[in-house]
């Protein structure tokens, strides 16, 4: 092979420069933008709220409680399970049971709401909404729905309806047609099992089936804004039964009062939500 002398470096030209200076830099640019998309895409868990015991009632340890409203003093009240299903009203201060009228024993009886004082109370899996007059406790009329029936409260204008899912529905209360649905989401994951409903303050709240916290929603978008942990408001030693969870909560608009309870619960709490 023959010998070869070094000789100067050649230049790079100034074009070649220029092209790698670009990539580089659109490179770094690529980089830092998905390390904000990243950044942008995190999304903070809604905050966790306590909870105060303003006031405890005596609450019928026989209800298995499935929706709850509270209107002038008195509780209405809808229980459920086959052939022990009921439409109630009841006193709040000292539990007496003022009216009742019994669901025929076919139907496993879900949430309740008043609107236009008119009772609304949906059934588990046979579809059928049961239409009362609030001061009669008459029945006056019956609406269908799709799929099943869990909760049920109102903005003023529609009825509001959970079924199970992550879904809550908007129904007119003339024909029950929905207007609009909306999907329940804790940060990026759907919430399933909302069940019984409250509106309260421009709010959903919704008890979760078997757990111990309710959330609270956003009616818009659907978003969870916040949780309201309960856990330890009964104590284990006063359920009697594996399905005496959470569930029943019931809004005091006038004086701004919040009422939580539970099926076969012995008791009916007040709470003031700690934010």
């Amino acid at each position: 092979m023959p010998h070869m002398t070094a000789g100067p470096i050649p230049k790079i030209p100034r074009i070649i420069r220029i092209i790698a200076c670009l990539t580089f830099s659109a490179g770094a640019l690529v980089s830092f933008g998905c390390r904000l998309g990243t950044m942008a895409t995190r999304v903070s868990p809604p905050p966790t709220y306590g909870y105060e015991i303003v006031h405890t009632y005596p609450h019928d340890p026989q209800a298995y409680t499935q929706g709850l409203v509270f209107k002038n003093g008195e509780l209405l009240e809808s229980t459920g399970r086959n052939g022990q299903s009921t439409l109630r009203r009841v006193d709040l201060e000292t539990g007496k049971l003022l009216n009742r009228v019994a669901v025929p024993e076919e139907y496993f009886a879900e949430g309740i709401a008043l609107l236009n004082e008119k009772i609304y109370q949906l059934t588990w899996h046979h579809q059928l909404c049961f239409v009362y007059d609030h001061q009669t406790f008459s029945k006056i009329g019956q609406l269908s729905y799709d799929g099943e029936g869990w909760g049920l409260t109102t903005d003023g204008h529609s009825l509001i309806l959970s079924d199970g899912s992550n879904r809550l529905r908007f129904l007119s209360p003339d024909n029950f047609n929905v207007t609009r649905t909306i999907e329940v989401k804790d940060g990026q994951r759907p919430l399933k099992k909302l069940n019984e409903l409250e509106f309260v303050k421009g709010e959903i709240f919704a008890n979760v089936w078997h757990e111990q916290r309710i959330a609270i929603i956003d009616p818009q978008s659907g978003k969870v804004t916040g949780w309201i942990n309960l856990l330890g408001l009964l104590p284990p030693t006063e359920v009697s039964d594996a399905e005496g969870v959470l569930n029943g909560i019931a809004y005091d608009d006038k004086s701004d009062r919040l009422f939580v309870t539970g099926k076969l619960w012995p008791k009916l709490f007040e709470i003031k939500v700690k934010r």
